[in-house]
């Protein structure tokens, strides 16, 4: 039985995708320096910060997991006991 394949199977239908998202990424970032902010403090106004913001919590979460799970890693038995 031949088997199925999906739209992302076929490798110019994933880079015309990707090409779409991150144009549209760079796109969001070139219209945030044209949109009109209302910041509660001084750094949260300037362009692009939330974009910074995110993507630094991103990056701090991932390490943070990183090192809590050499904290509290079990055996592979552990259960089993």
């Amino acid at each position: 039985m031949k088997e199925k394949r999906g739209w992302f199977d076929k490798k110019e239908n994933l880079i015309f995708f990707l090409r779409i998202f991150y144009g549209s990424l760079v796109g969001l970032l070139v219209i945030d320096f044209f949109i009109s902010k209302h910041p509660d403090f001084s750094f949260d106004g300037a362009p692009n910060f939330f974009a910074a913001y995110g993507f630094i919590s991103c990056v701090m979460l991932v390490l943070v997991a990183k090192v809590l799970r050499m904290l509290l890693i079990r055996d592979e038995d552990y259960y089993d006991r």
